[in-house]
């Protein structure tokens, strides 16, 4: 190791670098322009860390200027602790020592460095959420570096943070700091412990359960391949969701399903090509490996691109998983005409709770196959095939192969039921926490056959979203409302629903019983407008006893400015979310759309 003056000269006489400033100078060649314009501007690399120390004789910063330490060790924490809080509260957060959620808080890279660096005042940390802060993409090591300072946590979570390979490799351990170059040479021996441990974050935190990467598009490849070696026995919770795996991670997900024999939930949705190869050997290595993942209980595969050949892999591991609760295959429009290849092996997973085949496709055949299998799903609490637009003429048949009695979720939206499927389902309704008919026009002057059946206790979401209700359906939902069979409803949706008529509107504000509700849409096409003034009114006197009101919806409705004005002064003082368009003129001359939330098959 050269001499600290051999290192000094070969630096041009300038200070020696500690390993932040490293870190820093890596960090801000990363940086946005915006946020190196920011950076530059401040001359302190810890911005609101080292302006809150460097303002505290008591909080020696250099390790070499430290003196005997005068203060006891719970001294010492208990200032850490408030540097913490400091931290927390210049972020809109409030201090817990077992939970640190910092999502949404527009960090950057300067922020995490900060925060990195009083993980060491959390020593009973559990969880770490930094979930939709994308401008610390490409600086995780400034974090991971010092993830051995709190081993005890449980729970990763870093959704959304437009991380790179590079930081999954900080994550996995591929990549390292070197502990050989001439910045490092002056490094105590505590620095140099922090820079060898930067690649080897997870194998810091050997009581993680929960890691969560979803929504990092640059997740997928080489580096996730890496870290999927990485992972520690106890794991079990991976979300790799919108990552963009391909069938390469898939079969590298395999091997590490095999031996995480604790893993209880997979969700890798939304990542489309993650089963889209020639052969298919990606996912088939994957779905074989979980005849070794014996304590799964979620299985989330939605928009994976799946087809009918890969449910013979999938289902062929189906009787090695007696612990199976939740099963999501939605999204996957190739599985259309070869559901028969999976409804064989469903009868070994006896003990699901929640089957969604939503928007794949199906046909009328897939769905009788799907029948066929219902009775031997005895633990079935949800099942959803909605945006299926053939499933209607075969709603009857499915209902009646329902336990209903236990049925909590039948969501039934873009099925084009008919007369009779309508029928069908009023008998399901009574058992039902959730209705959701929405885009079903025959419900149109039929509502109160399925208000009749509601259950007051029982029923918590609505949703008749373009259904082509009359004043007459509004006058039952009323009715129905003062009966109080709507008490503890929290979701009513009514949009699209241009032709229910003022008086209809004002009869179900004026009859109460809404004291529970928490979101109600009554917002109209895209293509329409029309004046509220006419039951606005009776709105406004109905708000105080919707107490529980956090969202209305009212987009394409037109009224006065004083209308508006007093409308929206009552909702913002009780923090009301109100979504009414600001242009009206815009809002009344909007073209021609698709109906919002209407799913394409």
């Amino acid at each position: 190791m050269e001499p600290a003056d051999g290192q000094r000269g070969r630096d041009g006489g300038s200070q020696r670098r500690s390993p932040l400033d490293v870190i820093m100078s890596q960090i801000r060649r990363k940086r946005a322009a915006s946020d190196r314009k920011r950076a530059a501007s401040n001359r302190k690399p810890l911005g609101r860390f080292l302006s809150y120390t460097s303002d505290r004789p008591g909080i020696p910063e250099d390790e070499e200027d430290r003196g005997p330490r005068s203060a006891s060790v719970d001294s010492e924490r208990h200032i850490g602790w408030g540097r913490v809080c400091v931290f927390l509260q210049q972020l809109g957060k409030k201090g817990d020592s077992r939970s640190l959620s910092l999502t949404h808080c527009d960090l950057t890279a300067t922020d995490l460095l900060e925060l990195a660096s009083l993980l060491q005042f959390l020593p009973q940390l559990e969880e770490v959420d930094v979930s939709w802060n994308e401008l610390i993409g490409g600086c995780l090591t400034a974090l991971t570096s010092h993830l051995q300072q709190v081993g005890g946590v449980r729970t990763l979570r870093l959704c959304s943070c437009r991380l790179n390979a590079e930081d999954v490799a900080a994550l996995g351990g591929a990549a390292r700091l070197s502990v050989t170059t001439s910045p490092m040479m002056h490094c105590s021996s505590s620095e140099l412990l922090l820079c060898v441990c930067a690649g080897e974050a997870l194998g810091c935190v050997p009581l993680l359960e929960v890691l969560d990467l979803s929504w990092n598009g640059g997740v997928g490849g080489v580096a996730l391949q890496s870290l999927l070696g990485k992972l520690q026995p106890p794991l079990k919770e991976l979300h790799l969701v919108a990552c963009q795996l391909t069938a390469a991670d898939a079969a590298a997900l395999g091997g590490s399903v095999a031996v995480l024999p604790r893993l209880c939930v997979l969700d890798v949705s939304c990542n489309p090509q993650l089963a889209q190869e020639v052969d298919g050997d990606g996912f088939r290595a994957l779905a074989a490996s979980l005849s070794h993942a014996a304590s799964l209980t979620a299985l989330r595969l939605q928009a994976c691109g799946l087809t009918a050949d890969d449910l013979d892999a999938l289902g062929g591991s189906f009787r090695y998983l007696p612990s199976l609760r939740e099963l999501d295959l939605s999204c996957n429009k190739h599985l259309s005409g070869g559901l028969s290849r999976l409804t064989f092996h469903l009868a070994h997973v006896s003990h699901l709770e929640i089957l969604d085949l939503h928007l794949c496709c199906l046909t009328p055949g897939d769905l009788r196959a799907l029948v066929q299998v219902l009775p031997s799903l005895t633990a079935l609490t949800e099942l959803d095939v909605s945006s299926n637009k053939e499933a209607g003429d075969v709603v009857p048949p499915l209902v009646s192969a329902l336990p209903l009695t236990q049925m909590r979720r039948l969501p039934l939206n873009g099925c084009s039921l008919n007369d009779a499927s309508f029928s069908a389902l009023a008998l399901a309704v009574p058992f039902l926490r959730a209705v959701d008919v929405s885009w079903c026009k025959v419900v149109g002057g039929r509502l109160s056959l399925l208000l009749d059946a509601l259950q007051p206790s029982i029923i918590l979401e609505l949703r008749l979203s373009s259904c082509e209700l009359t004043t007459d359906d509004l006058r039952h939902l009323a009715a129905a409302s003062g009966r109080g069979r709507l008490s503890s409803l929290r979701v009513l949706d009514l949009s699209y629903n241009g032709s229910t008529g003022d008086v209809g509107r004002s009869a179900l504000f004026a009859a109460g019983g809404l004291g529970s509700l928490e979101d109600l849409d009554l917002s109209l096409r895209p293509s329409t407008s029309a004046p509220c003034s006419a039951w606005l009114p009776a709105l406004l006197r109905a708000l105080p006893g919707m107490s529980a009101l956090a969202r209305l919806a009212l987009q394409r409705w037109t009224a006065g400015s004083q209308e508006r004005r007093q409308l929206s002064s009552k909702l913002r003082k009780r923090s009301v979310l109100l979504e009414w368009d600001t242009d009206e003129k815009e809002a009344a001359g909007s073209t021609e759309g698709p109906e919002e939330g209407q799913p394409e098959e």
